[in-house]
């Protein structure tokens, strides 16, 4: 026997379609921070502009949009849910991270991109006495020039890395990005698995990451060491690193 949803099934697409539309024009949103106006992103969308509305409305009751300057942009809710979710990644995490942490003497980080930069979300500082303690929070240096955020590019398309070296390239005014060198080096964390860096972030200290690709979202991790021991034991790093990848990706699905 036939269910009325069975019977009827319109209103189910009609359902699914004004989803994937509120989608669509969040995902604009997300690359003008500054707002669209609801004829903006009628164009951008290629959508009725009274469809627009009715759909900005209804996010906007839920706290998915809000007003701007300019017109529309994402609303408070967003960051309220991803909040929660990184809390959530952290609680799941922070067992691996403080074990990779003791097993190595060494600081690890806990990362994941924020727009156009890196974010430190998490941490667990060595209890050595020659050790880095990383600040939490963004990074405040183009994505390549962190080992986690390389390991990070490597896991985005090509489109995406050429979007942010072209950021590196107009935010670097005294030395000249090597854009094809860096090109060379993604496609070998591609290929191996784990970014490095060594005195590109700062004088003194080296970074081995790792790209972690779950259902909460991507996310990498990093050991931070004086570059004198970084120098010695490299190896030591990579395969510890490599076991936290598969053991979370492990517990929160690749």
């Amino acid at each position: 026997m036939m269910s009325e949803q069975d019977q009827n099934p319109e209103p189910r697409h009609g359902g699914i379609q004004v989803i994937a539309r509120a989608a669509a024009i969040m995902r604009v949103l997300g690359t003008h921070p500054d707002g669209l106006s609801l004829g903006e992103l009628a164009r951008e969308l290629s959508l009725p502009r009274s469809t627009v509305q009715r759909i900005i409305a209804a996010l906007e009751t839920e706290g998915f949009a809000e007003h701007a300057r300019s017109g529309y942009r994402l609303g408070p809710e967003l960051g309220r849910l991803l909040y929660h979710t990184q809390v959530d990644v952290i609680s799941v995490a922070r067992p691996l991270l403080d074990e990779l942490s003791q097993s190595l003497d060494e600081t690890v980080v806990f990362c994941t991109a924020e727009r156009e930069r890196v974010l430190v979300i998490d941490r667990v500082v060595a209890e050595r006495e020659l050790r880095v303690v990383p600040p939490m929070g963004t990074i405040r240096v183009p994505f390549h020039s962190t080992a986690p955020g390389k390991a990070l590019m490597a896991n985005m398309d090509d489109q995406r890395v050429g979007a942010l070296l072209d950021l590196a390239e107009a935010e670097t005014s005294e030395k000249t990005v090597d854009r094809q060198g860096l090109l060379r080096e993604i496609q070998t964390v591609r290929r191996t698995g784990v970014a490095e860096e060594m005195e590109e972030y700062r004088e003194g200290i080296t970074a081995f990451a790792v790209a972690l690709e779950t259902y909460l979202g991507h996310f990498a991790v990093a050991v931070v060491v004086p570059t004198f021991r970084a120098r010695h034991h490299r190896k030591e790093y990579v395969q510890p690193l490599k076991d936290f990848k598969s053991r979370l990706e492990a517990k929160l699905g690749a």
